[in-house]
Formats: structure tokens, sequence, C-alpha cells
């Protein structure tokens, strides 16, 4: 008894929505294309209804990504990362799988990646972390607050010990 109430309801939705598209001042359509449009909108809305799947989900299940290059090749330069999306050259991958809508973790687990793949280049990499060494980060003690509890700073005021 449900099945004949939601292929009726099913009937009449696909009909109003003809209705609609036909009411359409902007619609140029002829006769002979009506019937299509219906059918088209009928078999649309009976997928709804009926529970069937929508093409969301069967874009959900194609998870078989061919990637632009193998994933030796993308990372045989230290100097950069290609990308397995689109064949390109990176130093870093993250701005460009957020841009493709894309966290890390989603991109590892497209391309069957281990947890270990890098998202920055090597030679990259190495040249942040000596700029960062070098500005003073990541050490217990900074630069000035040595001097100042050494003892040795010189005071403002102090004469100069002769």
């Amino acid at each position: 008894m449900t099945d004949q109430i939601n292929e009726t309801d099913a009937i009449e939705l696909a009909t109003e929505l003809t209705i609609a598209w036909l009411a359409n001042p902007n619609t140029r359509t002829t006769a002979a294309e009506v019937p299509a449009f219906l059918d088209k909108m009928y078999s649309s809305v009976q997928s709804l209804v009926g529970g069937s799947q929508s093409p969301s989900a069967e874009d959900a299940e194609q998870t078989d990504y061919t990637p632009a290059v193998t994933v030796r090749k993308s990372l045989a330069d230290p100097d950069y990362i290609i990308s397995l999306v689109d064949g390109k050259k990176y130093k870093t991958l993250r701005r460009h799988l957020a841009t493709k809508g894309m966290t890390p973790d989603e991109y590892r687990r497209r391309y069957g990646l281990k947890a270990e793949y890098p998202m920055v280049a090597a030679n990259y990499s190495e040249a942040r972390r000596a700029m960062a060494r070098q500005i003073g980060l990541g050490s217990t003690t900074k630069k000035g607050t040595k001097a100042a509890t050494s003892g040795t700073a010189k005071r403002k005021g102090e004469p100069k010990a002769e």
C-alpha cells in the first residue's frame, strides 16, 4: 500500500515540477520535449522518494582515483613534492589540497598513502628548520634572558669600573 502512495506522490510531484518548469517565461520548449522532461523528472523524484541511491551517493562510492604520477616519482626530488591530484610541483601540499577541498588525511586515504607521507618538501623543511633555530625557536633559554640573568649586563647610570 505504501508503494502505491509513494508512486502517486512521485507522479504528482513530477507533474507539479513540470508545470512549474513550463510556466517559467524563460523556458523555450516544444511540445515534443515535454514528455521527455516529465519522464526524467519522474525518474528523479522516484529515486528520491523510493530511497534508491542519489548521484551524490554514487560519487561517494567511487574511491578508485588514478594518481597523476607514481608515489615514488612524487617524492623523487627533495626540492619539491609532485601532487598526485594534478601532477604539479609544490614545496608544501597543504594549501594546494585546501583549494581542492581535501585535508592531508583525506589525500593520504584517497591514494592509499602511509601516514608518514610528507606534506612538505625535504629541502624546504630543512631550510625552515635552520631559520627557526637561527632565531632561537625551540631553545629553552632565550638570547635576551641569558645576558640579563648572568649579572654581567650593565645598568643605566652605573659608573664605569676602571
